[in-house]
């Protein structure tokens, strides 16, 4: 198998195995590089050598790519702050490698990781490497982390030695590709951070994130936040729901980056409201007050209101400009299951649908194709989507 078809087995079997890696692995570029000796990746790039690779099984590579597409989202320098530069990576590195082991991911040789680091934050596996180096009288590492920012390995001296030779001796100089300006990568780190925080989200919603995430991206969980920010949010993302990767964003193609391009700009959200007797009419005028506010941001939408308790009542399809309204009409028990249906029948590609409930009725047995955000007053236990506590 050559190096090349061995990185495409490799990132197919994560999508398929380990979908959040796999998603960020594809959105990483990925060069050949025989000065590193094994791998690295600096958020943006991940550089392999390829006589490394080619020693490697598929399993192993998977566990390479997920590691730099981790490095990518953990933005380890934003946290380093005035710790070493040498000491926080390799921190960071065990804290990231800890996560993929827990997560079934088949670690190469020689990678750092140690069992004792699995359920710790970067932060404290610093102060024990820290501590630990107290009593290593050979290290030589500037804790200032500024020897560091210019170092290279003596492989890397070497082969730059050898270029700066083979140029005074008048040697062609190998095509380079074009560097990427402090602009553009600018703008591509922003683009990475928002399509990061776009999967996270996603497969937060279908309770699919991988094990001991929070210790690499804790900023992901602490963030405690009002109801109206998390639907805002929530909404938000499906702005951009036509992502695909067919085809590919074009902007970074030509430098091997895979992001997804938009197919559509159109909007549409399902809410279904529970009109059963039991539901707070307050609350639901101030949540539909609050999508309607929402709605005013963007420009090409479209909102299905569903009403039902055990069977639908009324669907309506509302449009830009158009107030939010809904009838109340059932008032008796609720049944959840009628709404599901109706959509499956009635609706063609629902993306997200916003339940508005207080949770008690009969729950579907098969969990849909689509997301679900269960909108209610008090905290009920739900068999899949998510839920969003509704305070006035």
């Amino acid at each position: 198998m050559t190096y090349q078809e061995k990185l495409t087995k490799a990132k197919a079997k994560l999508m398929l195995e380990h979908p959040y890696f796999g998603t960020l692995a594809s959105a990483l570029r990925i060069e050949s590089d025989p000065d590193q000796l094994t791998f690295k990746s600096d958020g943006n790039t991940v550089r392999l050598n390829e006589e490394y690779v080619d020693k490697l099984n598929v399993s192993e590579v998977e566990f390479i790519l997920s590691n730099g597409a981790m490095h990518a989202v953990l933005g380890h320098m934003e946290r380093r702050g005035g710790r070493d530069k040498w000491l926080w990576q390799e921190a960071c590195d065990f804290a990231v490698n800890a996560m993929l082991v827990k997560n079934g991911l088949q670690a190469p040789e020689y990678v750092n990781y140690q069992p004792q680091f699995e359920g710790m934050y970067a932060e404290e596996i610093y102060s024990q490497l820290k501590e630990e180096m107290k009593y290593a009288p050979d290290t030589n590492h500037d804790s200032s982390g500024d020897a560091q920012d210019q170092e290279e390995s003596p492989r890397q001296q070497a082969s730059s030695d050898e270029k700066q030779t083979q140029n005074e001796q008048g040697k062609a100089e190998p095509a380079q590709e074009q560097e990427i300006s402090q602009e553009e990568l600018g703008h591509l780190a922003e683009e990475l951070k928002e399509h990061f925080e776009q999967i996270f989200n996603k497969l937060k919603r279908q309770d699919a994130l991988p094990k001991d995430l929070k210790f690499v991206v804790p900023e992901y969980f602490s963030h405690k936040v009002d109801w109206r920010e998390v639907l805002s949010g929530f909404i938000a993302s499906y702005a951009k729901s036509s992502y695909s990767f067919m085809p590919p964003n074009m902007k970074y193609l030509y430098r091997g980056i895979y992001l997804p391009s938009l197919s559509s700009d159109l909007l549409r959200v399902i809410i279904a409201i529970d009109t059963s007797g039991s539901v707070d009419k307050e609350l639901l005028g101030i949540f539909l007050g609050e999508v309607e506010s929402i709605m005013e941001v963007y420009p090409n939408f479209e909102i299905d209101i569903i009403t039902a308790d055990t069977k639908v009542h009324s669907h309506k399809t509302y449009l830009p400009g158009e107030a939010l309204e809904y009838e109340v009409s059932g008032g008796g028990g609720t049944d959840f299951r009628p709404v599901f249906d109706y959509i499956d029948q009635n609706i063609d590609y629902p993306t997200a649908l916003l339940f508005f409930t207080d949770g008690q009725g009969i729950f579907p047995s098969e969990e849909a194709n689509y997301d679900v955000l269960w909108i209610m007053p008090e905290a009920v236990e739900v068999p899949f989507g998510e839920v969003l506590l509704l305070r006035a």
